[in-house]
């Protein structure tokens, strides 16, 4: 199984960005997903998580500017990423949380203020 994540990069505070998260295999839309990031220095937190049915779950960090959504037809989450802020810089990682627990490579999002 492969949790393949892109979409990061460099944007000015106040930008957008969109994170992808592409999730190989054929039971996605049994899966819980959701998405973690890690900053230097720090542990990684978790950040949203979307349930089978749709359901939305967000850090209290993040409530308000991202947006956790999926496409069961493209086995696909996405992170939508408004109002950034230069605390967000981290890697970000795709993660399942069920039926089996995966982790996706990281994507670096960087925020300058």
């Amino acid at each position: 199984v492969q949790l393949q994540a892109s979409g990061g990069g460099l944007v000015q505070a106040g930008g957008s960005l969109r994170l992808s998260c592409v999730v190989s295999g054929n039971i996605f839309t049994l899966s819980i997903m959701g998405w973690y990031r890690q900053a230097p220095g720090k542990q990684r937190e978790f950040v949203a998580r979307i349930a089978t049915s749709g359901t939305t779950t967000y850090a209290d960090s993040v409530k308000g500017r991202f947006t956790i959504s999926r496409d069961n037809a493209k086995s696909t989450v996405y992170l939508q990423m408004n109002s950034l802020k230069p605390e967000d810089t981290a890697v970000y990682y795709c993660h399942r949380f069920s039926p089996y627990v995966n982790w996706g490579q990281g994507t670096q999002v960087t925020v300058s203020s």
